[in-house]
């Protein structure tokens, strides 16, 4: 069950950044009314009038009343909607009240009901109601539990399994009850191709039927619906779906705008493939890339299946066996893979000086390192031939010596260095740039050590010095009266570090001089592992051979679920 963000809203001008860097007021989480009555305009179209301009009227105020709703519902605000959170979602039993106790809950069960959340959610383990907690809760997300049988043991893998599956792979489906605003050939193609997410790598097939009984039956329904469990409306709760031991049916709330290809209302097709996850057997995953996660994130464009989901789908159904899974690797990785032996020479100038000045993932899933004039594709055994590169090749107009740089979710890269930064779409950059880092960025220091968007909730986060920045573009002003804070915040990092990377594997990497830091954001704090951090870059990053290294890990299998490869280092 995915519920739309509700908790952040915001009417009226973001900070300068909103509209400097390009993000879209219209996003899930925050939209100005003007702009989503406009956006929705298909919603009064769809009505057939053939009365005067004072029925218009009253549509038009209609119309703005629902969004004013859809702007303004329901945030996590309070110890009791806390409550209802954490039981909804499996963390607090409903016998959590203690009768003997006046009906309140014990204080211990509270506490490690929080922090059961905060861990899942990768936020720092307080045990405490923060505000960070609090914003997380608010955020939209699927409403199947994130535990599913309380009281079990933590799991050990990343992904997780209901339990249940069907014991067919070939299975049909069919929408009995199709969505008012949308034309049902555009439905029936966004559903056949949200399945597909999970044929592709299993041998899981899906016929759709236009009667008669089948395996998962999909509609699209407002309020209460038959099922117990009733919609409530624009905003709220977008979707929800069963597991295979009761039924796998996926029901839609009609009441939202369902949409397709496009950043307005909510992705049917995203949405679909998260839910269909659901009733193929498969639970919430605590990697936040994976579309399994709890989280809803809104419109992909270039929406990719992470490895965690392909892992989870087929620790239930194996692997596809015409070869069509294993074509060269997954797009994203869920942990960062040990290396082979680098194609690159031996004298290569990264393996001689493995110290860089920024590493940071684009747009289109490539993870790159600029070091003074040049840069490098990594990719997951070492370098990727034919590189170094000129950056103003790869850039054109941007300069060497870069300080520091980042790829937003609004899918522009930035270039940090001394008082200007610069912004790109792809290879090219946009119009009117540099600019001024206290003109877009305002708060934050120019001559930058860091910066990138961190994993655990989505803000950017800049580096220098002993100090770090939060900023939130969203937010006015962006960054808080309490930053800047100490570095050492960050348990085990270093002053005057040299470049930091959210990496698609769910930690954080922190680079100075010729070693890299692994942060573990459920723990907030450095890894503890043996080897210990910090490690030499030149091996593990760039996969030099003939250069000092401090371990004997031995290459491996880059595809091994990340608990697999906990275990490993625990042990190696």
């Amino acid at each position: 069950m995915l519920h739309r963000f509700s908790g952040r809203e915001r009417i009226g001008q973001c900070t300068t950044i909103a509209n400097e860097t390009g993000f879209r007021i219209d996003s899930e989480r925050n939209r100005t009314i003007k702009e989503y009555i406009q956006q929705q305009s298909d919603v009064v179209s769809t009505i057939k009038m053939r009365s005067c301009q004072q029925c218009s009227v009253f549509i038009a105020l209609a119309v703005f009343l629902a969004l004013v709703t859809t702007v303004s519902s329901n945030p996590v605000q309070t110890t009791t909607q806390a409550e209802i959170y954490l039981s909804q979602f499996g963390y607090l039993p409903a016998s959590a009240r203690n009768p003997a106790n006046g009906g309140l809950l014990d204080a211990s069960t509270w506490t490690k009901a929080v922090q059961d959340f905060q861990s899942f959610a990768g936020l720092n383990i307080t045990g405490d109601l923060d505000g960070e907690t609090l914003e997380l809760m608010s955020l939209p997300r699927c409403g199947v539990r994130d535990k599913v049988g309380f009281g079990t043991d933590s799991r050990s893998k990343r992904y997780a399994l209901q339990g249940s599956r069907w014991r067919v792979k070939a299975l049909t489906y069919k929408i009995s009850k199709y969505p008012k605003r949308l034309k049902r050939n555009d439905v029936d193609a966004e559903i056949a191709r949200a399945f597909s997410v999970w044929s592709d790598f299993t041998d899981l097939s899906f016929t759709p039927k236009s009667s008669g009984p089948v395996h998962i039956e999909i509609k699209f329904v407002e309020s209460e619906h038959g099922d117990g469990d009733a919609f409530d409306g624009v905003g709220g709760t977008l979707a929800h779906a069963f597991f295979p031991v009761f039924g796998g049916d996926a029901h839609f709330d009609d009441a939202e705008l369902w949409t397709i290809g496009s950043p307005r209302g909510t992705n049917l097709f995203q949405v679909a493939a998260h839910e269909f996850g659901h009733s193929l057997g498969l639970s919430h995953s605590d990697v936040r890339s994976a579309l399994m996660a709890p989280f809803y994130r809104g419109f992909d464009p270039v929406f990719k299946l992470d490895s965690d989901d392909v892992l989870a789908i087929q620790a239930l159904y194996g692997k596809k066996t015409n070869g069509v899974a294993d074509r060269g690797g997954f797009p994203k990785t869920t942990q960062r893979p040990v290396f082979s032996p680098p194609k690159v020479p031996r004298d290569d100038i990264i393996c001689k000086d493995p110290r860089v000045d920024t590493l940071f993932n684009s747009a289109d899933g490539q993870t790159y390192a600029f070091k003074g004039n040049k840069y490098y594709r990594l990719t997951e055994n070492s370098i990727a031939d034919g590189y170094p590169k000129l950056i103003s090749e790869g850039w054109p107009g941007l300069p060497g010596d870069i300080d520091a740089a980042f790829t937003y979710k609004n899918g522009k890269t930035y270039f940090f260095k001394g008082t200007k930064y610069w912004r790109y779409n792809g290879r090219q950059m946009d119009g009117d740039y540099p600019k001024e880092i206290s003109e877009g960025f305002t708060g934050i220091p120019d001559h930058l050590d860091a910066a990138m968007v961190w994993g655990g909730n989505g803000k950017i986060y800049f580096y220098k010095g002993s100090k770090f920045w939060r900023f939130d573009p969203l937010k006015r002003p962006p960054v808080k009266s309490s930053y800047p804070k100490p570095i050492s915040n960050w348990e085990g990092l270093p002053n005057n570090i040299d470049a930091a990377l959210q990496y698609t594997n769910g930690y954080t990497y922190f680079f100075k001089g010729d070693k890299y830091y692994r942060f573990n954001d459920r723990t907030f704090s450095v890894d503890a592992a043996n080897p210990p951090f910090p490690r030499p870059s030149a091996h593990w990053w760039f996969g030099c051979k003939n250069v000092p290294s401090s371990t004997d890990e031995k290459p491996g299998n880059g595809n091994i679920p990340g608990w697999m490869w906990s275990i490993a280092n625990s042990f190696f």
